[in-house]
């Protein structure tokens, strides 16, 4: 899976991946006002909930058909989906179908992590076409071998793969993170190395289908874990609204521009709120996104 993810970055020369993360701040008041008028009860949760969700699956509609021809991939987070119950996971499930209709590789943000059983359910519903059927998943490494082998044994089995945060791009990310232990290594470097080795024996070419989450926001952390990680493939967020740059991941990619993907979320769906979009406005908040997109492919060009 990771060499079709890879095929698609260099087919469109774009190393992004959007995220739709929906919240409903970025939601046009023209879409909550139609989706109250087709949505009727349901038996599945409060009425403004699927109200909300119908609202998300037209804004989601939207944003990828005004992307899908520029970038490779998209990263729908779950949590954003869950918080409007049933509705919203259907809405979920719709999106990650519409976009493979696409073309477009799916990467699940779900920072799924337990162990056994649980873990390969996780695997299963995500990764097995059992439910949602994504490319790529998130995955919480907390619970060590344990908790990342089954997804691992059914990726293996399904031609599909996974991104093991390692660093990532939130502020307080290092109060865990960073730890250093008794030898001196940051608690980052021994998951990275760990990332390392769950992914020699799940190799596809140059790269391993057991990729890493490095965020963005941490350039001098992202340079070591790259050299520290030669076959891991890097998804890293904190691109634009997080405060990262284009020069500050040049670092994580490979000597051939390739090796990783950087995500961008609220910087691309909600453009239309920022001003140097402002003059596309609510009803065009798509046109937005791809003007945003558009910006950030060249922006990242520029540096690779």
């Amino acid at each position: 899976m990771i060499q079709k993810l890879i095929d698609a970055i260099v087919e469109k020369k774009a190393p992004v991946v959007v995220g739709l993360d929906p919240n409903l701040e970025f939601i046009p008041p023209q879409l909550l006002a139609q989706a109250r008028e087709v949505t009727e009860e349901t038996p599945y949760g409060d009425r403004e909930s699927a109200i909300a969700a119908e609202a998300v699956w037209q804004f989601n509609k939207k944003i990828v058909d005004a992307v899908c021809d520029l970038v490779p991939a998209v990263k729908p987070q779950s949590a954003m989906y869950e918080q409007f119950g049933i509705p919203g996971l259907l809405a979920y499930r719709s999106t990650v179908q519409y976009c493979r209709d696409k073309g477009l590789i799916v990467i699940g943000d779900v920072k799924r992590g337990d162990i056994g059983s649980t873990s390969a359910a996780y695997a299963r519903g995500h990764l097995a076409g059992k439910a949602f059927d994504v490319d790529f998943a998130t995955i919480n490494p907390y619970l060590g071998s344990d908790g990342v082998k089954p997804f691992i044994e059914v990726c293996r089995e399904h031609d599909r793969g996974i991104f093991v945060l390692v660093k990532t791009s939130n502020p307080s990310s290092g109060e865990f993170q960073d730890v250093r232990t008794q030898d001196g290594r940051p608690i980052y470097e021994l998951v990275g190395q760990k990332v390392s080795e769950w992914g020699e024996s799940f190799m596809e070419g140059r790269y391993s289908n057991v990729g890493a989450v490095v965020g963005a926001t941490y350039p001098e952390q992202g340079e070591q874990l790259r050299k520290l990680m030669p076959h891991t493939f890097i998804l890293a967020p904190g691109y634009g609204a997080q405060g990262a740059s284009a020069k500050d991941l040049k670092s994580f990619f490979d000597e051939d521009g390739l090796g990783a993907i950087v995500n961008s979320s609220r910087g691309i769906i909600a453009a239309y709120k920022k001003e140097a979009y402002s003059r596309f406005g609510a009803e065009h908040f798509d046109e937005a996104a791809r003007a945003a997109a558009l910006d950030m492919i060249e922006d990242l060009r520029s540096v690779l």
